[in-house]
């Protein structure tokens, strides 16, 4: 019995042995025996991406399997359809100081989404990392770090250990065309990090691994000299596999590998593939769906004003640095006048000429409205004949000029954000918080500061201020059209700002800094993000460092990051537009292939937040005559903040709904107040207020009238005692 079980456990063993040999030797892993603790490493490392080198570890080099023919094939070159190439060439850049080219050839596929977030962070795998905040789901292409460059956000994947077998990998979950990659080095304010060379190596399992070769042998491509430039290396010709990995070959003598990076590939097409049907976006609507040039814009907007000539306008509004006009649409049932009554709307976008998707989110709401118009659409026809709607789609031309060159993944997150003379728009305009703040923190100073249409300083209107012309001219449209609404579109975000885009307390960098018309920002920025398809779902990741969606998609802006002299505070505190800043996607910018579903991720957000305008109390401040009174002053109980009718008596006030008492007063006019209640329906509640003239505004209308200027009581006085006087000698 004894000498059996021996036997049967002898037999186990070898057979265990035997079974474990073949699956290290068989022909389907062909693996040479001197690989395979690296290669185990790799598999054991697929679902622990995150893990952390063990002491002591001995490597082994790495040889890929050789396959069966056929198994990873060259991708035939005729295009496969639905994919087309990007309308704008991307030119070749000037030779680095190595001789070597960055860009040689336009890439013929798009990206597949590391950036925009497309490809989820269960796609992204690696051999090993230095912790959770370096882990594979941060090797996506213009990522952020946060401040702090915690373990939880960090600025790219860095490995674990600092090896040639390192690797990054991206599972396109069907079968792809890859033709290139883009890499850059990690983001971080303290440390230095990239990879200078790597080799691309594609599978179809996941196990068998092929090199990308050429008629030389393996590939080496070049890969970055510094960590945010962008550099693109198309392969020498395209493959067709699911999985494409990264295998950093040298780095940055005093850095460690740290990469981020986007692939460039075309998914083949698949209708027997449920999943990717279903989850495919597409659009209705025969818009211009690519990047325009300054040009190409222009002729956009002829285009738009010939289709639709009767309710469209085009005008500028001054020039930029290099002598480009600023450009807007005005859509309105009458263009190129005020109707009293009617509230004004404005977009604006490209402040930060890099910021490309808010112009093109713009170009496409001009074309959509015109389009739908005609159709005759209730809902566009109304809010065009009830609304005058103003669309300036680039305001840093220049800046964009720089990022259109470098295309739409190259030019990295800064290239174009600020204007020819190296200035950021969005927070060039004057700081009127601190005069006011300043005013109320000193109640006995002798300079008062209103709470509303605070006056511009004195010093920012010099010519030495360091102030952009573009900035000029925005503030001289801003003084010039009664605005209301507007909204300022940016990007690398995907969040609604709302101010005071500026911490009250001297001593912080992030605090949360309400308007007294803080209800009603959180209001607007809200009626835009839970419009948007993504802004508040929940089971989307973050774009960079911040998860908004503890508010649902909107931030104060003060408590995300202290700005002096933004567009958004500017605006509330010298004028009576109500101002946000809607970030409307996590990329910059998006290929070309992205346009049409990003048009319908933010379609109906936008059409939502023009529609705001109306929401509040309007009406018109007149004499007894029925002149209308402009510059007087509209106040609302329990809000420390006031507005001022415009040139015909007309005023708009955007309010929540509810009960609100009502006071206006102007120079030389009687007060007035009234109690308005706002409805939830949409639509502002008419409240007009006809105020009468003060005794003392009648005589001195009198006097003048009659060529004489009126007497004080007291000078007349003196005036009869020294009469009565000299009558008395």
């Amino acid at each position: 019995m004894i000498v059996l079980r021996k036997k049967c456990c002898s037999q186990l063993c070898l057979a265990l042995c035997t079974f474990g040999l073949a699956l290290l030797g068989g022909p389907s892993w062909a693996i040479p025996m001197d690989d395979q603790d690296y290669y185990l490493q790799e598999i054991s490392n697929r679902d622990h991406y995150y893990s952390f080198p063990y002491p002591g570890e001995e490597y082994f080099p790495y040889t890929e399997q050789p396959r069966e023919e056929g198994t990873i094939r060259a991708a035939e070159p005729e295009e496969h359809p639905g994919f087309k190439p990007s309308r704008k060439e991307l030119k070749p850049k000037k030779s680095s100081k190595k001789g070597k080219s960055v860009l040689e050839t336009p890439p013929d596929c798009p990206p597949l989404g590391l950036e925009t977030l497309k490809i989820t962070d269960f796609q992204l795998h690696a051999s090993t990392a230095k912790r959770y905040g370096l882990g594979a789901h941060r090797g996506r292409l213009n990522i952020q770090a946060g401040v702090n460059e915690n373990d939880f956000y960090d600025g790219a994947w860095c490995a674990g250990r600092n090896d040639p077998f390192q690797w990054i990998e991206v599972d396109a979950r069907r079968l792809t065309k890859f033709t290139g990659v883009i890499t850059q080095g990690r983001n971080s304010l303290w440390s230095s990090n990239w990879v200078t060379s790597y080799r691309v190596l594609v599978s179809n399992d996941s196990h068998a691994w092929t090199t990308v070769r050429n008629e030389s042998g393996d590939v080496i491509f070049e890969g970055n000299s510094e960590k945010e430039i962008p550099v693109l290396n198309m392969l020498p010709v395209p493959l067709v596999a699911r999985y494409i990995r990264i295998n950093p070959r040298s780095w940055f003598e005093e850095g460690s590998i740290c990469m981020r990076l986007e692939i460039l590939g075309c998914p083949l097409p698949d209708p027997n593939n449920y999943y990717h049907r279903r989850n495919e976006m597409t659009t209705t609507d025969n818009l211009d769906f690519k990047h325009h040039n300054y040009k190409e814009m222009r002729q956009l907007m002829k285009t738009v004003n010939k289709m639709c000539p009767n309710i469209t306008r085009i005008y500028n509004i001054g020039k930029s640095h290099q002598g480009l006009k600023l450009y807007a649409v005005e859509i309105s049932d009458n263009p190129g006048e005020h109707e009293v009554g009617e509230p004004e709307f404005r977009y604006i976008a490209g402040a930060h000429g890099n910021e490309v998707l808010g112009r093109e989110l713009i170009l496409l709401l001009m074309q959509f409205m015109c389009q739908e118009y005609l159709a005759g659409n209730p809902r566009i026809v109304h809010l065009i004949e009830d609304t005058r709607i103003h669309l300036l789609p680039s305001v840093n031309p220049d800046g964009y000029d720089k990022a259109y060159k470098a295309g739409s993944e190259l030019g990295g997150w800064s290239l174009g954000r600020w204007t020819q003379d190296g200035i950021d728009i969005n927070n060039n305009f004057p700081d009127l918080n601190s005069l006011l703040w300043e005013s109320e923190d000193q109640k006995k100073s002798k300079r008062k500061v209103p709470n509303h249409h605070i006056p511009i300083p004195d010093w920012y209107l010099s010519e030495n201020a360091t102030v952009a012309v573009e900035t000029r001219a925005i503030i001289a449209w801003m003084e010039k059209i009664p605005f209301v609404l507007g909204g300022n579109l940016q990007g690398g975000e995907l969040v609604v700002a709302y101010p005071y885009d500026m911490v009250r307390s001297l001593w912080k960098t992030q605090d949360y800094t309400p308007t007294p018309d803080d209800h009603v920002f959180r209001w607007l920025a809200y009626s835009y993000a839970s419009t948007h398809r993504l802004m508040t779902d929940a089971r989307r990741r973050a774009c960079h460092t911040e998860d908004f969606q503890k508010e649902d998609g909107t931030v104060n802006g003060a408590s995300w990051h202290t700005v002096a002299g933004s567009i958004n505070d500017f605006s509330y505190l010298h004028t009576n537009c109500f101002e946000l800043s809607i970030y409307v996607g996590c990329d910059k910018y998006p290929h070309e292939s992205e346009l049409p579903e990003e048009w319908e991720n933010n379609r109906e957000s936008l059409i939502v937040f023009m529609e705001q305008v109306h929401r509040g109390i309007k009406g018109i401040v007149k004499d007894t005559h029925g002149r209308g009174i402009p510059n007087a002053i509209i106040s609302v109980e329990g809000v420390n903040h006031d507005i001022r009718t415009g040139a015909d008596g007309d005023y708009w006030r955007l309010l929540n709904p509810g009960e609100y008492v009502v006071g206006v007063k102007a120079e030389g006019y009687t007060t007035a107040t009234k109690t308005c209640e706002v409805g939830y329906d949409m639509g502002a509640t008419r409240c007009d207020f006809t105020i009468s003239k003060t005794n003392l505004a009648r005589i001195k209308e009198i006097m003048r009238k009659f060529g004489k200027q009126p007497i004080s009581m007291s000078l007349r006085r003196l005036r009869q005692r020294a009469r009565q006087w000299q009558q008395r000698r």
